[in-house]
């Protein structure tokens, strides 16, 4: 006989954090960043006050990628390293935990619940800790938005976006990601967080867009309480924007 699903270790430590305040995710993709490349970016991301590493972007991602950034950031850093999956051959038990997430606008039933089923088998042979996430693609969506097939949320419909938020939170999901896509030209608006973080009494992240401090302040002002960075990094390195925005983070805490 099995027990029921618990909350594992890298879930209670985001709760945990998320009792002092905001937390901080930095988005790292191994294709672009592979092995050392990658653990020197998430040394200095913790450095500077990021509260876990996230491993994912690209398509097509493979085990032996995944599983070698995972090991060479463990090896650099104590925060938990979560896979932020593409499919299910980029999942490794090197990493501490998965982002089991459900695309929620998504027409390709696959990226719904499909995928997910082939992939729940291996996430339990490997051990890795399972974190159940609504995943809701905010316009313009970017790539994640082509890839995923998804009709985005209209930037001016907070009341949509609630809906879909409020539905993954009732269908038994502990977290609930609005995404602007990678590299979007703003934000998600913050009018859509403010009603999304009202509908819900489980964590919000937001990210894509995310640019500057007055980007994250306003985010946060919002009610986002996490706050995922990637594409900054990618393009400006560990720099001035990503450091207002750790600033942000920081000052949100303290207030």
């Amino acid at each position: 006989m099995t027990t029921p699903l618990t909350i594992g270790r890298v879930e209670a430590y985001l709760h945990d954090r998320l009792e002092r305040g905001p937390v901080h995710l930095t988005l790292i993709d191994p294709d672009k960043s592979p092995g050392a490349a990658a653990a020197r970016i998430a040394r200095g991301a913790v450095d500077l006050g990021s509260d876990v590493i996230l491993l994912g972007g690209s398509t097509g991602i493979s085990r032996d990628v995944m599983g070698a950034a995972a090991e060479a950031i463990k090896a650099a850093v104590d925060v938990p390293v979560v896979i932020f999956p593409e499919g299910a051959t980029s999942l490794t038990p090197k990493a501490d935990a998965v982002l089991f997430m459900s695309l929620l606008n998504s027409r390709n039933l696959d990226l719904v619940i499909r995928t997910h089923a082939r992939a729940a088998p291996a996430v339990r042979k490997m051990g890795l800790e399972a974190i159940p996430l609504g995943y809701l693609v905010i316009a313009p969506g970017m790539r994640v938005g082509e890839v995923g097939q998804v009709d985005a949320v209209p930037r001016d419909d907070p009341e949509a976006a609630a809906g879909y938020a409020l539905a993954a939170e009732l269908l038994g999901m502990r977290l609930v990601y609005l995404e602007a896509g990678s590299g979007a030209p703003a934000p998600v608006p913050a009018p859509m967080v403010q009603a999304v973080r009202s509908a819900l009494s489980v964590p919000l992240i937001v990210g894509g867009g995310i640019r500057s401090g007055d980007d994250a302040r306003a985010l946060l002002e919002a009610g986002a309480q996490l706050l995922v960075t990637g594409t900054i990094t990618e393009e400006e390195g560990l720099g001035s924007g990503f450091r207002a925005i750790l600033e942000e983070v920081r000052r949100a805490r303290d207030a």
